[in-house]
């Protein structure tokens, strides 16, 4: 194994100077500007490259999620929105990436110690990537949110904006900290109610947090599962859960059960092997990942408490084209490393897995108090609330990877940056719903197969 580089340490200082140098390589404004390539440029044919390799008859849900809303479309199209900031210029300092972070990409899920945290929880594009990448998408999807919500413009753009500010103070106090002040600090419950404005947010705060709670395998295995000749067995709820006809399947799914047992550390080897395997089945998750091979397992204790473990396949990431591929050969441990390697705090079944067809899968727990925001019907103000969480978490996620201080320096203080990311998000929410009208127009062209479920 080859040596260890040497680090050369730097002082904050000149580390800050440095980052407020690239400004004269490129100028915070013109972060403000999107102009899509005058060729070359075809939405609908980067999304269809975006699905040759999943499940072709569960294509069309993705594109029947897609098609709802520019939003929507938003979700599930991170492989486009790469393509194109690819095309923009960087500061060319990277960090670990999410690759796909929007704002329901962020929510509550429960640590190890069973405290609620706010984070990121979405990782299957993550890549030592610029930073500009993911701070560029997650201002643009609230832009884009707010107008799904049928805000004003101003209203959408300030939420883009807000996000931005959060981001650029979040990192310019983890600059000041030492690394294991950053790597300890997280966006927990009890921060979350401290820091609600008023005790009418506080109170929304606590319901929110209260429900998330509620989202544990207990209450969620009755709603999944039923009693079949005395046995438990998922239900089937086609096209979404549904068992497929491969009598080896169960056999595949012990087999990948005890490759990904050899990623997990010593201790956690000894609680997974408190439950066995009884039941599993294919699950259709996202928009994004639509089409992607996903199942759960059903798994028991001796004394029957449930456990259910979902299998996700991780496929390249979409950054990879542009960024570089992945240090790890297995995709799944891509996925788990970059999501330790950002998030606070990380579910303690977190592993991975390669299937017979060598195929590459990440595992964790299916809604351990797992809980998106609802956002339907949010006010401005609450957007824009929203999107200083989002943009505080994203800050001290790349500070866990990358230079807080140089990119902190190449920020600044005042809003420049701030500014012209409002006007980049108002620009691509623009994109956006283009890009959305021509995956309709194809759908109608018949180009595109499309299966809309109900609601």
């Amino acid at each position: 194994m080859p040596a260890a580089p040497i680090a050369v340490f730097r002082s904050r200082d000149e580390r800050i100077a440095a980052g407020r140098a690239l400004r004269e390589k490129l100028p915070r404004s013109e972060h403000a500007a999107w102009t899509p390539p005058a060729k070359g440029r075809d939405p609908i044919a980067i999304l269809e490259k975006s699905n040759e390799d999943r499940l072709q008859d569960l294509v069309p849900i993705r594109y029947g999620r897609m098609l709802r809303s520019p939003f929507t479309f938003l979700r599930g199209s991170a492989a486009l929105m790469a393509h194109d900031l690819a095309t923009i210029p960087s500061t060319g300092i990277r960090v670990q990436a999410c690759g796909d972070c929007h704002l329901l990409n962020f929510g509550l899920f429960a640590t190890p110690e069973r405290n609620l945290v706010f984070d990121l929880n979405d990782f299957d594009e993550t890549l030592p990537a610029p930073w500009e990448w993911d701070i560029k998408r997650l201002a643009t999807s609230f832009t884009v949110a707010g107008r799904d919500n049928r805000l004003a413009n101003g209203d959408s753009r300030d939420s883009a904006v807000a996000c931005v500010r959060a981001y650029r103070e979040g990192l310019r106090e983890y600059s000041r900290m030492n690394p294991l002040e950053v790597w300890y600090s997280c966006l927990d419950q009890e921060a979350l109610l401290e820091t609600a404005p008023d005790e009418k947010v506080r109170r929304l705060r606590q319901q929110i947090t209260d429900k998330a709670r509620e989202r544990v395998v207990e209450n969620v295995f009755p709603k999944l599962a039923e009693q079949v000749a005395g046995s438990p067995r998922l239900v089937d709820q086609p096209p979404i859960i549904y068992h497929v006809g491969d009598p080896d399947f169960l056999d595949r799914v012990r087999e990948g059960l005890a490759d990904y047992r050899a990623t997990l550390s010593d201790e956690r080897r000894v609680l997974l092997d408190r439950y066995r395997l009884v039941d599993a089945a294919m699950k259709v998750v996202g928009i994004g990942s639509v089409g992607t091979r996903c199942f759960i397992a059903l798994m028991f204790s001796e004394e029957n408490h449930p456990l259910i473990l979902q299998f996700k396949e991780a496929c390249r990431s979409v950054l990879e084209p542009y960024a570089g591929k992945s240090r790890y050969e297995n995709q799944g441990q891509r996925v788990v490393m970059g999501q330790r390697l950002m998030q606070s705090s990380s579910d303690i079944f977190l592993g991975w897995m390669r299937g017979r067809a060598g195929r590459d899968f990440f595992v964790r727990q299916l809604r351990d108090m797992k809980m998106s925001v609802p956002l339907e019907g949010v006010s401005g103000t609450q957007l824009k609330r929203y999107a200083g969480l989002c943009g505080q978490v994203l800050a001290r996620a790349h500070a866990k990877s990358g230079d807080a201080a140089s990119i902190s320096g190449y920020l600044g203080k005042n809003d420049a940056f701030d500014e012209a990311l409002g006007d980049f998000a108002v620009a691509y929410a623009d994109q956006t719903e283009q890009d959305h009208a021509a995956l309709v127009e194809a759908v109608n062209a018949g180009r595109l197969q499309v299966l809309v479920e109900e609601e």
